[in-house]
């Protein structure tokens, strides 16, 4: 055992006994370590430099730069070599730091090597696991280099921040006054005019089930049973996702409602012929001329995004919550409508079988899987590969399951991403 890390784990031990043992039985023997020099040097995880190998300390006062200077409780995601925890220690008026560490393994490795005690003294530090709390605390920043060295049990968190940093980047496209968007809503207006209310739908299917169906490759797992259970009397009702529905037809399985919200949804995913007797729930986002060709009811939704902000004024309708996949206002739909119970199939926010969707060609409905540069837990633990957008995706349908705790939720796959809120079907989960 090295000094550095007698001395540091001394105070740690102190201060946060609990952090200090579980950092005790942390194994940093797999990690590859170098010591990366250019005009200065750094260190390096499995590839990875944890800072700037030219000037750590300009680069902290950049980090620390971009957090709001009258903040009296900051929030720092990994620990770096400590330069940045340093940087915001400086600040007098400053009242707390929480420090959260997104791998220990990497933080116990660098309190062997390096002094931390300057910082880990300081008694307006507070340290933490980052996995121990379920949601990101703001202000905050989170360090990039342990952003991609975040292990198994802080990954959820990792994935929070990750979504949280590319927030603004992600909404660019909605610009309420972007020509593209201007003429679409125009051209929805008169078939929104004619069209039926989402809210109408709301409050009609007090204590149902509900069965919302995506396009995750594991919904290929029940289609079966998906076709029996659609064939009793008495059975849940079927919500499925735009993506789905064609998936759904090809196995003889008709959903009662498909919600849709996209611009890039057509004819192709949506075919008209025989929806009589199927409701379609749209935002006006999408291709009028299949709006048109649509034979059963449609009622129209808005979501909170500004693009909806002029027409809602003139044609109110229901709002649904949208997080950046049309999963969330199906499941929004299901709860509004008043169910009590919500089985989710295909979400699986990961590639499980190195698949995309069910029911359709690698690329078909975007990135190829060549494209999956990241991973998730799936139902068993182990990491399984996904892109970046669907952790975005699962990050705020978990938000939205912890904010309906009246409605219980069940997952039918443990191939896909675990999905925070959610149990397993006892009955149908594979």
């Amino acid at each position: 055992m090295s000094d550095f890390f007698q001395s540091n784990t001394d105070i740690i031990q102190r201060r946060w006994p609990l952090v200090a043992a579980r950092l005790l039985a942390e194994d940093p023997s797999p990690l590859q370590a170098d010591l990366v020099e250019g005009l200065g040097s750094t260190l390096s995880i499995n590839g990875i430099q944890l800072t700037s190998r030219h000037d750590r300390t300009r680069e902290a006062q950049v980090q620390a730069a971009s957090l709001p200077d009258d903040s009296l409780v900051l929030h720092v995601y990994g620990t770096g070599l400590g330069d940045l925890q340093l940087q915001l220690l400086q600040r007098p008026q400053l009242k707390q730091l929480h420090v959260h560490l997104l791998n220990g393994a990497v933080f116990a490795l660098v309190l062997q090597l390096l002094d931390q005690q300057p910082w880990l003294n300081d008694p307006r530090i507070e340290l933490h696991y980052a996995g121990d709390l379920a949601e990101i605390c703001l202000p905050f920043f989170a360090l990039p280099a342990e952003l991609v060295l975040a292990d198994d049990y802080n990954a959820k968190i990792r994935d929070r921040l990750i979504s949280e940093t590319h927030l603004t980047f992600n909404n660019r496209e909605f610009d309420p006054q972007a020509a593209d968007i201007v003429e679409r809503l125009q051209a929805s207006h008169a078939l929104l005019q004619g069209d039926g209310d989402v809210a109408a739908l709301f409050g009609s299917q007090p204590g149902r089930g509900v069965f919302v169906i995506a396009t995750g490759p594991s919904l290929e797992l029940h289609f079966e049973r998906l076709q029996a259970i659609r064939a009793q009397a008495e059975r849940p009702l079927f919500i499925c996702v735009d993506t789905a529905y064609r998936p759904l037809l090809d196995h003889g399985i008709r959903p009662d409602i498909v919600v849709t919200i996209d611009q890039r949804i057509s004819a192709r995913h949506l075919p008209a012929a025989n929806t009589a007797a199927i409701t379609l729930v749209y935002m006006p986002m999408v291709d009028p001329q299949m709006l048109k060709d649509w034979q059963g009811p449609r009622h129209a939704a808005y979501s909170a995004s500004p693009i909806y902000q002029t027409i809602r004024q003139q044609l109110p309708r229901g709002e649904l919550y949208v997080g950046g996949s049309v999963i969330h206002p199906a499941v929004d739909l299901a709860v509004k409508m008043g169910a009590a119970q919500i089985t989710l199939f295909g979400a699986d926010f990961a590639f499980p079988g190195d698949k995309t969707h069910a029911g359709w060609g690698d690329g078909d409905l975007g990135p190829q899987l060549i494209a999956a540069k990241h991973w998730v837990l799936d139902g068993h633990g182990q990491r399984i590969k996904t892109q970046l957008n669907f952790r975005s995706y699962l990050c705020e349908l978990e938000r939205y399951i912890a904010g309906h705790p009246q409605v219980r939720f069940y997952n039918t796959s443990r191939a896909g991403a675990m999905i925070a809120g959610t149990t397993f079907h006892p009955e149908i989960a594979v």
